[in-house]
């Protein structure tokens, strides 16, 4: 290989660095979201997580917005040229502040359809819009000046100080306002450090405007921002929808169910394609390589096989587990939960091949597929909770909207290397190992929540091993994606192969 084309020992360890400092990042963020989520929904009640939930969902939409997909494009441009990112902070703050308004007016014209108390929340909630602006343009100018170290910190930091504002304001009696006056306290500090980093190695907003970088970071950013606002909506529409229909209560029922399956995605869904993603893209050579298709198939065998038994379990032992994690006023939050879990799986397994479309660069067909999903999702939610009463109504929409969503994906991908043969041997032989396995489970229901569990995984993996589901090239791979995973260090510990766990 050409020396330009290598890396040198300093540049490899600042790449390894820096991946690893936002790894790692990531998962104590996101790990202490997570738990803080749980934690928040007992402290709340079912109404005020409700109100949480359906502001949360508005949040989410409207901050895609005000962002525009910009980050991505700023970091890639002033990676290369570093002499630019003045002239980009202007530009993100010229038209992010415009953005955000924007976004902020929709969101509180949208929330006009709700109580008083909602639309008060909102308005509240909305102000971290601006605040998070100025945090998010420094975030992402620092990294692209490869200061994830930094970065990570900051992250680490602001998320702990928010949660340990948020119980100071819970325990003070403050409630759901405390919650959210500790956001837009910690968001201000958190833009404050990013902004002053910024400042500090130099870097300064110059103006005046320049529309010569704003056309073409506008242009390019827009598809990006399409895709995050559709992704982000068809999550979020069926809270919104049911807020609007049946009231916050049942939307805090709702929200306690959508939490853990958010939290089964991030963990054994997307923390295992953010890992695989370099050598995807790596092995993808326009199509012509068969390892590309290879893994996508491998993958997607993984994906239902990792998937089948947490949606029988937890759909069959959702009532052991929510009533002792969440507390008596949630119990109806398990027959929903009974329901989205297989929501979950279907997800999973679409996500590969969304991973692999984007990849291919092929994201206006995934827009299309997403849009196609979104109304779908969105009319049936409509009419099932209309004519039913029932949240469930909404997670059977979201079964039905993600099933047309994967049905286009599996249409629409193509790939040398992929077989489809062996991805539907592989779902056939899960459902002949899926009857036992529920059966044990069901027989052991009523016993000490853990028997059921570990005897439906016992007959589960079994059956994986008499029906031969895994090759022993498929166990060393399967082996790799479970160190990827947090956690899978504990994991790897106890089960050991003879394997290069690096990719």
């Amino acid at each position: 290989m050409p020396e330009s084309a290598s890396l040198s020992g300093s540049d490899a360890r600042r790449a390894a660095r820096n991946v690893s400092a936002l790894m790692i990042a990531s998962v104590i963020s996101k790990g202490a979201l997570y738990i803080w989520q749980l934690v928040l929904s007992p402290w709340l009640g079912p109404s005020e997580y409700g109100i949480y939930g359906t502001v949360g969902g508005l949040m989410v939409n409207a901050a895609a917005v005000a962002s525009f997909g910009m980050g991505l494009i700023v970091i890639r441009d002033v990676a290369r040229d570093r002499s630019k990112a003045g002239k980009y902070w202007s530009a993100m703050l010229y038209m992010q502040t415009i953005m955000a308004l924007f976004a902020y007016v929709a969101m509180n014209g949208v929330a006009l359809g709700y109580s008083d108390a909602l639309r008060a929340f909102a308005a509240l909630a909305g102000i971290n819009l601006f605040i998070d602006l100025f945090g998010n343009m420094g975030y992402d100018l620092l990294l692209a000046q490869e200061e994830m170290v930094k970065t990570s910190l900051v992250e680490i930091v602001h998320i702990f100080f928010r949660i340990g504002l948020a119980l100071l304001a819970l325990t003070a009696g403050w409630g759901l306002l405390g919650v959210y006056g500790a956001a837009i306290v910690s968001g201000l500090a958190r833009s404050v450090v990013l902004v002053l980093l910024n400042l500090r190695a130099g870097l300064r907003p110059v103006f005046p405007f320049d529309p010569a970088i704003a056309r073409p970071l506008i242009s390019n950013s827009a598809p990006l921002a399409l895709s995050s606002f559709l992704t982000l909506a068809y999550q979020h529409s069926d809270k919104l929808i049911t807020t609007g229909i049946l009231g916050a209560r049942v939307t805090g029922y709702l929200t306690a169910a959508f939490v853990i399956n958010f939290g089964v995605i991030e963990l054994f869904s997307v923390s295992v394609l953010v890992a695989a993603y370099p050598l995807l893209a790596r092995y993808y050579d326009d199509g012509g390589n068969p390892f590309f298709g290879g893994m996508i198939e491998k993958l997607a065998r993984f994906s239902l096989i990792v998937g089948a038994p947490l949606a029988l379990g937890i759909s069959i032992l959702a009532d052991k587990f929510i009533t002792p994690l969440l507390g008596e006023v949630y119990a109806p939050s398990a027959g929903i939960l009974s329901l989205l879990i297989w929501y979950t799986a279907i997800t999973m397994f679409g996500n590969v091949f969304s991973q692999g479309l984007l990849i291919q660069n092929r994201q206006r067909l995934l827009l299309v597929i997403r849009g196609a999903g979104l109304a779908l999702n969105v009319s049936l939610t409509a009419i099932l909770l209309l004519t039913w009463g029932d949240p469930r109504g909404a997670v059977i929409a979201s079964i039905i909207g993600e099933t047309l969503v994967v049905c286009l994906l599996l249409k629409g991908f193509r790939a040398i290397g992929l077989s489809w043969r062996g991805i539907v041997q592989t779902a056939i032989r899960l459902l002949i190992i899926a009857a036992p396995t529920a059966l044990t489970m069901m027989l052991l229901r009523e016993q000490f929540i853990m028997l059921p569990a570990l005897g439906g995984l016992a007959v589960y993996l079994g059956g994986l091993i008499l029906a031969r589901v895994l090759s022993v090239e498929d166990w060393d791979m399967l082996y790799r994606l479970a160190a990827s995973i947090p956690g899978g260090g504990f994991l790897t510990r106890f089960w050991q192969r003879d394997v290069e766990l690096t990719w």
